[in-house]
């Protein structure tokens, strides 16, 4: 079962790293053929963007389309695109300082647009096959049971360190995802002060640092340790840090114990009466 649970993160993260590789490609096609448009849609990767790109790729495709046709046009299966966005886009069109409209360069994009969408439907599937794995997995159910961690990153922790609960100790999974500072020493020398070096898993590093950075503003176990850290004058990284190990700790703790995470809320003291 963590074999699988491990080949489907593997392949969903691969995935991902086309998709974003094609939204890159799609930003850059954009800026020069049609730099205008991200002004009113804001969010390439998205389906409004993937729609109205694949049929009017550049500023020159615009040219002639009336506002209600643009406006009707429906997109994520429901919605439409209204008339106040088509009509700042054709506007925006007509003055746009995009160069490149040849018929290759509209096709690139139109090329780019379908292949975002056939990614985007292979990362919803993916996602849905790693929940219904981690329906089965003991400890990825239980690891769901800490706030703000989703089904996602449960299979990434999986994936990386198997079962957490084969660590000797919260210090010993903190190392080896890489978050605890080591001093660069080399030969002889021995410094006191020195850069930190990265080493651990990277790839569990990057993805739970993106989680922790959410995780300290919605989860109040997390963000009440984070904010405590940030009052005694740490910087920000070093308080992510800080409470990326807090959470490794909960992870180890879940899955040794077998049992859902309760949080320990820190007794704040009582207000003083004026």
């Amino acid at each position: 079962m963590t074999e699988e649970l491990r080949e489907l993160e593997r392949l969903r993260e691969r995935v991902a790293g086309d998709f974003a590789d094609r939204l890159r490609q799609l930003h850059r096609a954009v800026d020069l053929g049609f730099p205008e448009f991200t002004r009113y849609v804001r969010t390439l990767e998205s389906q409004l963007a993937a729609t109205i790109l694949s049929r009017y790729p550049t500023a020159a495709s615009f040219r002639g389309v009336s506002v209600k046709k643009l406006a009707r046009i429906v997109y994520d299966g429901s919605h439409k695109i209204g008339e106040e966005l088509a009509r700042n886009l054709i506007e925006a069109a007509e003055k746009s300082v995009g160069a490149h409209h040849s018929e290759p360069y509209r096709r690139r994009i139109k090329y780019l647009c379908e292949d975002l969408d056939v990614l985007r439907r292979r990362l919803k599937d993916l996602a849905r096959d790693v929940e219904r794995k981690l329906d089965d997995h003991e400890v990825g159910k239980l690891l769901m049971t800490i706030e703000g961690l989703g089904p996602l990153t449960a299979a990434c922790l999986i994936a990386e360190l198997g079962d957490p609960a084969r660590f000797d100790s919260p210090g010993a999974i903190a190392s080896y995802v890489g978050v605890i500072p080591r001093i660069r020493q080399s030969g002889k020398k021995r410094f006191t002060k020195g850069p930190a070096i990265p080493l651990g898993n990277a790839r569990l590093r990057k993805s739970l640092f993106m989680v922790v950075l959410q995780m300290v503003r919605r989860n109040p176990w997390l963000r009440q340790y984070y904010e405590r850290l940030r009052a005694a004058g740490k910087p920000g990284k070093v308080a992510i840090i800080a409470a990326m190990r807090k959470l490794l700790t909960a992870v180890w703790s879940v899955a040794t114990h077998r049992r859902p995470f309760v949080p320990i809320m820190p007794q704040l003291p009582a207000p003083k009466n004026a």
